[in-house]
């Protein structure tokens, strides 16, 4: 590693969609240890050289799903609640260091891992449909905001969750 990192971006993916009954434990636990405590770890290593350096940006990624409660999403909603319970924190506390925390909350997207919420045309036209925008996330969209959360253009924003998710996190159009 660089003795300096002026950005972090830790954007691991889990879909763990099962009805709440047939969730083990095990599962729970999976989403928690590879999207809260892979981000601890990350962050914690890499702290030393994000102070170095200031200002830097770490952006986390979480899902429409910690927001707005939606079916079989419980697992992964728990440990996505947690990654931006653990942003506001690391924004507040690190502030003073000027490394600021920001958080990415897709709505799907056309990546390898949700291809099996998109692999027909029913899932895709459904899916289209419950979004205001009336469209699937594309990974450009996401990799331009991660872009901006990294730049000097969004030097005035920490402790933010960043919901990129076609409005169905804040929209009921009628």
């Amino acid at each position: 590693l660089p003795e300096t990192l002026h950005g972090l971006v830790y954007c691991p993916g889990t879909i763990n969609l099962k009805p709440f009954a047939q969730l083990s434990e095990r599962d729970f636990i999976t989403d928690y240890q590879i999207n809260v405590v892979g981000a601890v770890r990350i962050i914690q290593k890499s702290l030393a050289r994000l102070k170095a350096g200031k200002p830097s940006s770490v952006v986390l990624f979480s899902t429409v799903a910690a927001k707005l409660g939606m079916n079989f999403h419980a697992s992964v909603a728990a440990a996505k609640s947690a990654v931006e319970g653990l942003a506001r924190s690391l924004a507040a506390e690190l502030a003073r260091d000027q490394i600021r925390i920001n958080v990415i909350a897709p709505s799907v997207t056309r990546t390898p891992l949700a291809d099996f919420l998109l692999n027909n045309e029913k899932k895709l036209e459904a899916s289209i449909q419950r979004h205001p925008l009336k469209k699937i996330g594309d990974p450009q969209e996401i990799a331009q905001s991660v872009i901006y959360l990294l730049s000097d253009h969004s030097s005035w924003m920490t402790g933010q969750i960043l919901h990129l998710d076609g409005g169905l996190s804040t929209l009921k159009v009628l």
